[in-house]
């Protein structure tokens, strides 16, 4: 654990602000779930909540299913970060931070798909190979992460049953975090 040197103090409702640089570092946003911990000297551990990553052993198995019927390389992300991949080395891919591009999108609710040959989407930081196609995981009405579909190696444009299938497995882990 790392000291950052601030202490703040709880006022009479109990609550506690997270300094905005913290915030900003650690990239929690107003609304961002965070789970509580404690330890028997004393600690209060605060650590964001990913409810994506509470299915990742469902979202591992999705993303291979997903590969073995595209033949691509598949990630399934959470609001910040890589949770399971499949066709891709998982040392390469898995915890690398989510791109501002990709971010955008999840944002907005959009999915991506590329409409000409050799366009695509960086899905996280230091993944060279382009998406073809995003689908944003929404829950409960709350944006909670991506399905995402990396392209081949000319960066094709995908066919509809690959993006139907990336819109799919979005709708079914969405709906699996809802039950």
């Amino acid at each position: 654990m790392k000291a950052t040197g601030i202490v703040r103090r709880i006022d009479d409702l109990g609550r506690v602000v997270i300094p905005k640089e913290i915030r900003r570092t650690m990239r929690i946003r107003e609304g961002d779930p965070l789970e509580i911990f404690t330890a028997p000297d004393g600690e209060v551990i605060f650590k964001k909540y990913s409810p994506v990553g509470e299915l990742s052993g469902v979202a591992t198995q999705y993303a291979e299913v997903l590969h073995r019927g595209t033949n691509l390389p598949v990630l399934i992300c959470d609001r910040d970060r890589v949770i399971a991949c499949a066709g891709a080395p998982k040392k390469e891919v898995l915890d690398r931070q989510l791109s501002t591009e990709l971010e955008d999108y999840m944002e907005r609710r959009e999915s991506f798909i590329a409409q000409t040959a050799g366009e695509g989407l960086t899905p996280a930081m230091g993944i060279e190979r382009k998406a073809s196609v995003a689908a944003p995981i929404i829950a409960a009405g709350d944006v909670s992460g991506a399905v995402v579909l990396l392209g081949d190696e000319k960066l094709s444009v995908p066919n509809t049953a690959d993006i139907k299938l990336v819109q799919v497995a979005a709708n079914f882990l969405g709906r699996q975090m809802e039950e």
